[in-house]
């Protein structure tokens, strides 16, 4: 008889554990905007959504620790006069967060240490250059003052925050349609970005030039989302000619054929990936979904291994992602989510159990099995007593 060899990982028990209704974030009004971008960013100090407003658009902006239920009245910021779409922290800077909107404008604002008393109107750079809205904007993981921005208008701009001036453009020469994504790699050396026009592009943004491209890594006429991963290679997430939903992975230098595809499930929301470096798990979550499904990347065949589902009754408008130096490593928590809802953000952490606990978990269940076995054979006995008689 054959037995079957379970995958050795550190990461196949891992589980999310939703926070209690006193760490949530209530009665908070989640943007209704139809963008696929997170609407949620957190870094150690604060958590940033875009939320809805009246003449223009707010995002608001919340001290980590002033969890519970949010005053209606509470201050945002409200520069913009047109919807938010995208925000993101500096990395460098914890009270720095730049936001993109329907506006065409980039501004970048300064969050006084423990939030807001009063609505912030002024933001401190005002970056203009894009002519159609402004749908993502991304920080340099390394470079201090520089961030990215892409919008309707096939372009991308790369800025100096400092001076406040473009220091490159990629024109729609690259890129002839819409934007979907727009990734760093983890020393802002290149960039992945996946296109309406069905490409995904390697770029160096440097020289302006493409380095790699493949045409259609998913059949489907959906957006395609691309995130640079481990050693080269790229995650894709997008959906097959009959709209099932499919994660890819593939080699940078071979382009030709995946090093691992899997079809997930026939839901219509867009995979957002976010990928962990230090455990190389990529987390998917599904916009319109109630889960969060992950995966482990290595070096050998099959590469891409599914470890488990966290999963919810309620559905998910948004999701941020917390850096690394934000968990509490001490609960042996390697991933924090912050989970939009209608009209609350919940916070999810992502938890490695403990070996003394596995150990634990192990002995409870040897001890059940064994009293099963002992109940069974007392019912066997009994029934042997029954048909005697």
């Amino acid at each position: 008889m054959s037995r079957q060899v379970v995958r050795s990982s550190k990461f196949r028990h891992v589980f999310g554990q939703p926070a209690k209704a006193d760490q949530c974030y209530e009665d908070v009004r989640v943007s209704q905007t139809t963008w696929d971008s997170g609407f949620c960013a957190v870094n150690p100090k604060f958590m940033a959504l875009i939320c809805e407003a009246s003449g223009g658009g707010a995002f608001l902006v919340l001290p980590l620790t002033k969890t519970g239920r949010v005053d209606k009245n509470v201050p945002t910021v409200c520069g913009h006069t047109a919807p938010v779409l995208d925000i993101a922290w500096c990395p460098h800077n914890d009270n720095v967060i730049a936001s993109g909107s329907e506006d065409c404008m980039v501004m970048i604002w300064e969050i006084p240490d423990g939030g807001l008393t009063l609505p912030l109107r002024e933001p401190v750079v005002t970056l203009e250059g894009h002519t159609k809205r402004v749908g993502i904007v991304a920080w340099h993981p390394t470079a201090q003052n520089v961030l990215l921005s892409a919008g309707c208008d096939n372009v991308i701009l790369v800025w100096d925050v400092g001076t406040g001036s473009a220091v490159l453009t990629l024109g729609p020469d690259i890129h002839p349609d819409t934007i979907y994504s727009v990734e760093w790699n983890r020393d802002g050396a290149l960039l992945c970005t996946s296109c309406r026009d069905k490409r995904v592009r390697v770029i160096d943004p440097r020289k302006g030039t493409v380095l790699a491209e493949k045409e259609r890594p998913h059949e489907g006429t959906r957006p395609v989302r691309a995130v640079f991963v481990s050693d080269g290679k790229i995650l894709t997430t997008g959906f097959s000619r009959m709209s099932e939903r499919q994660v890819a992975l593939w080699d940078m230098q071979k382009l030709e054929e995946p090093l691992s595809l899997q079809e997930l499930d026939t839901s219509s929301g867009v995979l957002l990936p976010f990928f962990d470096p230090d455990t190389n798990i990529v987390y998917l979550c599904g916009k319109g979904d109630s889960s969060i499904r992950y995966f482990e990347i290595t070096a050998e065949a099959p590469f891409l291994h599914y470890l488990s589902m966290f999963s919810s009754k309620e559905s998910q408008r948004g999701m941020g992602y917390m850096p690394k130096r934000g968990l509490e490593v001490n609960k042996c928590e390697i991933a924090r989510f912050y989970k939009l809802h209608e009209r609350k953000c919940e916070p999810i952490a992502m938890t490695v159990p403990r070996k003394e606990a596995m150990s634990r978990l192990e002995e409870e269940l040897r001890q059940l099995r064994a009293t099963v076995q002992e109940q069974q054979k007392r019912l066997d006995e009994l029934e042997e007593k029954i048909t005697g008689k």
